[in-house]
């Protein structure tokens, strides 16, 4: 089993290059209502118009967006996206840090959307 996490959206063309960019992913499916973003040929995240179609449990648009979710990516190319996050002025929220914890480094940070992302590094990189 792999998780395919979706999201709601107002613009998914949009969104979809923003996560191009920033987190290096691949369109999969493209559209106004629907995408599936790539990497490495498999499906790592879902964006979903808010008003597409009739699906009444994605949320409200209305509604706080995100509260209580992080979408989380570990990745090989975290000073990469580091970089990018800094060239793009995306929101930070915490770090570029060292997580002991978790022995990874990982930032914090906003999606366009207002979702809250982390990008963390492989487990045991210093």
């Amino acid at each position: 089993m792999y998780p395919q996490p979706l999201i709601a959206v107002a613009d998914v063309e949009k969104t979809s290059q923003w996560y191009q960019t920033i987190l290096g992913l691949e369109s999969g499916h493209g559209g106004r209502e629907y995408e599936q973003l790539l990497f490495e040929q498999h499906m790592v995240l879902q964006l979903h118009q808010w008003q597409a179609h009739d699906h009444s449990h994605i949320g409200a648009p209305k509604r706080l967006i995100g509260n209580g979710v992080l979408l989380w990516f570990e990745s090989n190319r975290f000073d990469e996206i580091v970089q990018k996050l800094q060239t793009h002025q995306i929101e930070i929220l915490e770090g570029p840090k060292y997580n002991p914890n978790a022995h990874h480094r990982e930032i914090w940070f906003k999606d366009l959307n207002g979702y809250s992302l982390v990008v963390a590094s492989p487990y045991g990189d210093l």
